[in-house]
């Protein structure tokens, strides 16, 4: 996979719209893991930019206010590669403006492909991702918090990716974890 593949990719970390564990559609919060964690495995594998999507205010002064410390604050002098990384994150109330912003910068609309840890007919392969991630469409995969992404929002992605899979039935991996496999798999030497 080329360097110039990975700039075409962007990651998001979707907290609205995603299911709770009854199924219902919710905001969830951001947490500060996620965004150290999940911005170091995007600067690792040369990702053009990493989304947090939320609609939540709080969650966003939240998440400026992380990203203010370790950008511009002693964070960023204490540690440079932490804030190298960091730069890399964008939070935004939601998709749409994500997908506008994405489309202005790259000339085109972005695919989307949202990952889950559920079985989907038709679903994208890995290796079919890779081949992708050489074409000229900027792609962007979207991983959900809390218990997944929405149905909605499955349902207007453009593809589905095929779930990670472990050695039993238990699959349920932080998103953390879910982030760095599928990059790993995606761009990956």
């Amino acid at each position: 996979m080329t360097g110039s593949s990975a700039k075409r990719l962007y990651v998001a970390l979707i907290h609205h719209p995603v299911i709770d564990k009854n199924g219902e559609t919710i905001a969830s919060a951001v947490t500060n893991l996620d965004l150290h964690d999940i911005a170091r495995a995007c600067k690792t594998y040369g990702v053009n930019g990493y989304y947090v999507i939320t609609p939540l205010e709080d969650q966003m002064v939240l998440v400026n206010r992380i990203l203010g410390h370790w950008i511009t604050g002693v964070g960023g002098r204490y540690n440079p590669t932490r804030q190298q990384a960091l730069e890399l994150v964008r939070v935004r109330a939601t998709v749409a403006e994500m997908i506008g912003e994405i489309s202005e910068a790259e000339g085109c609309r972005p695919k989307t492909v949202a990952t889950t840890a559920r079985r989907h007919a038709g679903s994208l392969s890995y290796r079919r991702l890779r081949e992708m991630l050489d074409e000229a469409v900027p792609i962007v995969l979207a991983f959900g918090t809390a218990w997944g992404l929405s149905d909605t929002f499955m349902a207007e992605a453009d593809f589905i990716l095929d779930p990670l899979t472990g050695a039993g039935t238990y699959n349920h991996l932080s998103v953390r974890s879910a982030v760095a496999i599928i990059l790993d798999r995606a761009l990956g030497g």
